[in-house]
């Protein structure tokens, strides 16, 4: 049976659809089975960022409202034998989408994939909870900065009611320089005040913008967040990735918050 792994934030921007992306491809490129859906009606990108947007017959509504088979949705990534998509739909009225109705997606996919990666709206509104109703697992996206913090902290609060989803944090647009110069907040300090598992770090990495740009994962360029992804994959599969250490201090958040964080053991 696959794993079902949901992508959510409490803010927009902060990079969830770019890391579904890239996951998927990852977790393709690892031999496993994946399929990718787009839970943000009506503000779909998931197609977009992964250049098929051209392809699309039916979307995820269609799908659960019973007008296309859920085979008749799917689209295969011809670069990426392994990897599929359901895209979302690009309308803003529709029938109300029913947990019941995704669950049952859900569980028709998990006999036949690996991995079903969810992306989900920002938010914590209907789209959220049709995102991670039948999820095994939930990625919190956030950059580190403080209102995405803040916003996440309120995701992460909501999701530790049910204590049967397994919770993680992925930081994304990581610049060390900025975060040594107190411009940015350091992981440990982003990690002391989620305190939930620690997935991966992404850093800043001009090639993300590039590839989002042409309909590309950022997977063959070589680039600094495409060795973040792949160790985020190999996570997500069960090997064991070497953590970063950090040194052991404590650090005032300066001007962003009066508060002090021990510093822990990290990974990127």
């Amino acid at each position: 049976m696959g794993e079902v792994i949901t992508f959510t934030s409490g803010k927009g921007g902060v990079g969830k659809t770019t890391t579904t992306a890239n996951v998927g491809v990852g977790l393709s490129q690892l031999d496993k089975k994946v399929v990718l859906i787009d839970t943000d009606i009506g503000l779909r990108n998931l197609d977009v960022v992964m250049g098929l947007e051209n392809r699309i017959m039916y979307n995820l509504v269609d799908v659960l409202t019973g007008r296309c088979r859920m085979k008749q949705a799917l689209i295969r990534d011809k670069r990426f034998p392994n990897l599929y998509i359901i895209p979302s739909a690009c309308i803003k009225e529709h029938t109300k989408l029913s947990k019941a109705q995704m669950i049952h997606l859900i569980e028709e996919l998990k006999t036949e994939y690996d991995y079903i990666l969810i992306d989900s709206p920002a938010g914590i509104d209907d789209g959220f909870e049709l995102a991670v109703c039948g999820a095994d697992h939930v990625v919190v996206v956030t950059t580190p900065q403080v209102a995405a913090v803040h916003d996440a902290d309120c995701v992460l609060r909501i999701l530790k009611r049910n204590p049967a989803i397994r919770t993680s944090l992925l930081i994304n647009a990581y610049h060390e320089q900025m975060a040594k110069e107190g411009n940015m907040l350091r992981i440990e300090d982003v990690t002391g005040l989620l305190e939930t598992e620690l997935l991966g770090v992404v850093v800043e990495d001009s090639e993300i913008i590039i590839s989002q740009n042409h309909g590309e994962p950022v997977y063959g360029k070589r680039g600094k967040a495409e060795f973040c992804y792949e160790n985020i994959c190999k996570r997500l599969t069960g090997e064991e990735i070497p953590l970063l250490e950090e040194k052991r201090k404590k650090n005032h958040l300066r001007f962003f918050l009066n508060l002090k964080t021990p510093g822990r053991r990290e990974m990127i």
